[in-house]
């Protein structure tokens, strides 16, 4: 389904309009799979008014914020386009978090409602504990855990079929940003941010399959915006449907069979999964060839797990770009007009405006690098309850200023080369990380790497790069970290190269797949 083929009462107000549009087209194809129970776009649209309903029963009203705090599951997305539906602001909680992060955005939203698995429920009752807070707690139900006669249960949640109109500039969706400096902050994502993510053919216009064929494997954890908007909400909305797994369940091997049996024909994943099933002993045991759009992002592929598993599975894999604060993607190869390229994150969406300044806020020429700036019906309408980080986001001219440091050709694709608070400063030259990073996983001794700056009285700072050799590389015998030293210097100018290289078992990362350099940092200062 095309924006364009919707009629105008769904193409405003409330974004739910749409899957109910979806469902009066594709009523009786399958819209979500859960390990084999099956649902159809007709059964989620009933189950999803009449879970608003349910909200509104329980003293819910619209612009009050409901917390979700669970694993993958078509729950997960029963409650989202159910809250939409009622009006209700919803929040996605990591469901690795602990109390204290629990409590924080308990408080900081001021949710007076939370979904939850049971095996979450002890984290949000010491939550609740320190917060003081009463809310309804809502708890799905679990075959392998006991149920408590006294908790509110998910499919308990029922009530009048509901829709609630509600304006475009409302907030429908309230994630949170990852704070790895600072307090996390909320993103404020309304139902036309919402909306202008979801025409499908936008985002896979070079892919061979109908949005109605799409089969969308869900690895990604959803709490993410990329999971919930790319690998959930965009294939729904075409009448596409959802294969839901757990991200704290992630299995290589169940994921190249899932993708064989089920014919998966959309994959989106972080690096770590194509290097885990690139790496699996079961790898080219599977037909894989069904898949029609591969995607990752987090961080750059090495080129020999992207090259093993190109050639296996017979498509390419694209990359995109975009952050919490647009709802997803920005950018994308996979719909740029000369196809993919490689090391780009292809070009602006036909919504997106953009440009790349300088510090003075002067837009730069092709090939020059600069701060990326970001305008488009995608775009935050602010922090929740942050009036001075949001005015700081945004230009006079309201553009959102991302934090990445880009550079585009001329055909207008654009390269990411690093954020600007990674760049390292080493006796007045900058250094990005990443182009190390880049080159280092050109080594097929390498697995991953990340390159953080270290303190150094005579530089300021030098490159130092944390790198996970590759699977059956013996090191210091088949690969030594002068080696790795060496081979970036005959490849890059001489106050580049890392003057230390460090090998770890693996690099601490986020569920999204982004590198926590800060950690990496703080290991080398406990070393020192």
């Amino acid at each position: 389904m095309d924006l364009e083929d919707v009629d105008q009462s769904a193409r405003e107000g409330n974004v739910a309009k749409l899957f109910d549009r979806t469902a009066e087209l594709h009523g009786d194809a399958q819209a979500m799979e859960h390990h084999g129970e099956r649902t159809t776009h007709a059964e989620l649209r009933a189950w999803t008014a009449e879970f608003a309903g349910g909200l509104h029963d329980l003293g819910l009203e619209p612009d009050d914020r409901m917390l979700l705090f669970m694993p993958n599951s078509p729950a997960f997305l029963v409650a989202s386009l159910g809250a939409f539906r009622a009006g209700v602001v919803m929040s996605p909680v990591n469901p690795q978090y602990k109390r204290r992060e629990v409590a924080y955005q308990l408080e900081d939203t001021e949710a007076t409602a939370i979904v939850t698995h049971p095996s979450l429920r002890p984290v949000v009752d010491q939550a609740l504990e320190e917060t003081g807070r009463e809310v309804e707690v809502i708890v799905t139900e679990s075959k392998y855990m006991d149920r408590d006669p006294d908790d509110l249960f998910f499919e308990d949640v029922r009530g009048e079929p509901t829709l609630v109109e509600r304006a475009d500039d409302d907030v429908a969706l309230l994630p949170y940003t990852s704070g790895t400096t600072g307090k996390p902050k909320g993103v404020q994502l309304t139902h036309r941010n919402t909306r202008a993510q979801l025409n499908w053919p936008l985002v896979a216009s070079n892919v061979d399959v109908e949005p109605e064929d799409v089969r969308s494997l869900i690895w990604l954890p959803l709490y993410h915006i990329t999971g919930f908007t790319h690998t959930a909400l965009q294939p729904l909305a075409g009448g596409g449907s959802c294969y839901f797994r757990s991200a704290l369940e992630w299995d290589a091997e169940d994921c190249m069979q899932l993708i064989e049996e089920e014919g998966i024909t959309h994959f989106v994943g972080v690096t770590t999964m194509y290097a885990d099933m690139v790496e699996s002993d079961a790898f080219g045991d599977y037909d894989l060839t069904s898949l029609e759009s591969a995607s990752e992002g987090g961080a750059k592929l090495s080129t020999a797990v992207q090259e093993r598993f190109e050639e296996t599975a017979g498509v390419d894999i694209s990359e995109g770009y975009g952050l919490t604060e647009t709802h997803g993607a920005t950018h994308t190869q996979s719909g740029s007009s000369f196809g993919l390229k490689h090391g780009t994150i292809g070009q602006p969406l036909r919504m997106t405006d953009c440009k790349i300044v300088d510090e003075s806020g002067d837009e730069v020429e092709p090939g020059e690098e600069g701060e990326l700036l970001v305008r488009g019906p995608q775009v935050m309408t602010g922090y929740h309850g942050m009036p001075e980080a949001t005015e700081a986001a945004f230009t006079d001219c309201g553009y959102f200023r991302t934090g990445d440091v880009a550079r585009r050709d001329e055909n207008n694709y654009y390269e990411i080369v690093d954020r600007k608070k990674h760049m390292i400063n080493t006796a007045g030259y900058n250094v990005y990380p990443s182009e190390l990073e880049n080159l280092l996983l050109e080594h097929e001794a390498v697995a991953d790497a990340a390159v953080v700056g270290v303190p150094d009285e005579r530089r300021n700072e030098v490159p130092k790069a944390f790198v996970v050799a590759s699977s059956g590389v013996d090191v210091g015998s088949d690969v030594t970290s002068e080696e790795l030293k060496a081979y970036c210097l005959e490849r890059v100018a001489e106050y580049k190269h890392p003057r230390e290289v460090e090998f770890i078992d693996e690099l601490p990362r986020t569920t999204s797949g982004k590198i926590q350099k800060y950690k990496l940092e703080d290991f080398d200062d406990a070393e020192s």
